[in-house]
C-alpha cells in the first residue's frame, strides 16, 4: 500500500480545536471541518476540501464561521507555507457560506456557480458583491497542476457543484454526496427525481476516483456515489 492511499484511508488529523479540524488525505489533499447549530438535526460537522500544490491553495466550501475561517487561513500560512488564492463554495447553503467575509477580508477571490449567485440573491443572503460567476465548470492553476469545479445536475440543490483535482484523484462532492450510512438528511431544496441520475453522471466520469469527500461525514470512495445513487434511486 503507498502513503498517498494510506493516509487517505486513515486520516492524519494537523490541526484540532473546537472550531475547526484540519485532516490530510493525500499529498495534495486535506479536509476542513467544522460545525453548524442547527434546529433539526443538532450540532452538525461539515466538510470542505484544501488543496494545496506548490505553495498555492484552492479551498471548496468555507468553515461555517468567519473564527474557522481565520484558523484555517492562518494553518495554511503558517503551517503549510502556502498561500490561498481562491475559494469556492459549492453551492448556496450556510454550510457553504458562512466563513466568506474572513475571505474576503484578506482579498481571497471567491468563485460560484452561477445558480448558486442567482439563488443567493432570490434568498436575500449577504455574498460577496465582487464575488467571479462561472457556467458549467470552472478550472483554476494552482502551480503546476488544475483543479476543477464542476456542475453536473440538480441534487441537494439546483445548484450544487463538485470539486476535482486530478493528481490525487480527488473528489469532493459537498452536499451532493452522502456518506456511506447517512440518512438523507436537509430535502428542503433538493430535487429528488434528479438526484440519483446526478451524480450518476459525476461516477460516469469518474468512475475509479479514490479520494470522495461529502458534505458531512466520512469520506471514502466510490463507495459514496453507489450509495447516494442507491439512497435516492426511488426518492
Amino acid at each position: 500500500m503507498n502513503e498517498k492511499t494510506e493516509v487517505s484511508i486513515k486520516g492524519q488529523i494537523l490541526h484540532e480545536t473546537e472550531n475547526l479540524v484540519i485532516t490530510r488525505l493525500s499529498n495534495h489533499i486535506y479536509t476542513h471541518i467544522s460545525y453548524l447549530d442547527t434546529d433539526d438535526f443538532g450540532k452538525v460537522a461539515c466538510n470542505g476540501m484544501l488543496v494545496i500544490n506548490e505553495s498555492k491553495a484552492v479551498v471548496f466550501d468555507t468553515p461555517t464561521t468567519n473564527e474557522g475561517s481565520l484558523e484555517l487561513l492562518n494553518f495554511v500560512s503558517k503551517n503549510m507555507a502556502s498561500k490561498i488564492i481562491a475559494v469556492i463554495p459549492t453551492h448556496f447553503h450556510s454550510d457553504c457560506f458562512g466563513g466568506i467575509e474572513e475571505f474576503e477580508k484578506q482579498n481571497i477571490q471567491s468563485y460560484a456557480h452561477k445558480l448558486t449567485i442567482e439563488m443567493l440573491k432570490s434568498r436575500q443572503q449577504d455574498f460577496p458583491q465582487s464575488i467571479h460567476e462561472f457556467d458549467e465548470d470552472f478550472v483554476l492553476s494552482l502551480g503546476d497542476k488544475k483543479v476543477y469545479a464542476e456542475y453536473y445536475g440538480e441534487g441537494h440543490t439546483k445548484d450544487n457543484i463538485i470539486g476535482y483535482f486530478p493528481e490525487d484523484n480527488a473528489l469532493f462532492g459537498g452536499c451532493l454526496l452522502k456518506s456511506v450510512g447517512a440518512s438523507k438528511g436537509y430535502l428542503g431544496d433538493a430535487n429528488l427525481e434528479q438526484w440519483s441520475k446526478t451524480v450518476e453522471k459525476v461516477k460516469s466520469k469518474y468512475p475509479k476516483i479514490e479520494i470522495v469527500i461529502p458534505g458531512h461525514g466520512k469520506w471514502g470512495g466510490t463507495d459514496l456515489l453507489d450509495y447516494t445513487m442507491e439512497l435516492f434511486e426511488n426518492h
